[in-house]
């Protein structure tokens, strides 16, 4: 009797299981649209996420761009205001303040260069490259101003 009993048992549990473990054709279509639906819409939200994304970098980019080029352009008058001060010192120190005004020059042509050549590469590169270049703009305004200082 076991032995009859025991394969009906395990034939009604495969059995029952397919039944409930297996869904329609029709059902598996349906949720497969549902999904490339719900796809399509994440994709369509990306997008538009990297085009906002995008646009606002090139405008902080862009406004970053002109505000330097600002400062860079007040360190040209600055720059031309003291070799007009340094042409009324003493000869013993109009050398070395031409020098280190050459210096100061050097590098805010070469700022002006860096802003120009910068490539937006990346995010990461970008915030590095406003870090560094607004620390240095800022050395460089600092320099300008406490030029006669000793």
């Amino acid at each position: 009797m076991l032995k009859i009993f025991f394969p009906l048992a395990v034939t009604m549990i495969i059995a029952g299981t397919m039944l409930t473990g297996c869904n329609s054709s029709c059902n598996k279509v349906e949720n497969a649209e549902n999904n490339l639906q719900a796809a399509n819409d994440n994709v369509t939200d990306a997008k538009q996420d990297l085009y906002k994304a995008q646009k606002d970098s090139l405008t902080e980019y862009q406004k970053f761009k002109k505000e330097s080029e600002e400062k860079i352009i007040a360190f040209d008058k600055s720059i031309a205001e003291l070799k007009v001060k340094i042409a009324k010192e003493k000869k013993e120190d109009k050398a070395k303040y031409e020098r280190k005004l050459a210096e100061l020059e050097q590098q805010n042509r070469e700022m002006k260069k860096n802003l120009e050549e910068f490539k937006e590469e990346g995010k990461e590169k970008w915030y590095s490259f406003k870090t560094k270049f607004n620390h240095d703009l800022d050395n460089l305004g600092i320099a300008l101003k406490g030029f006669f200082d000793k």
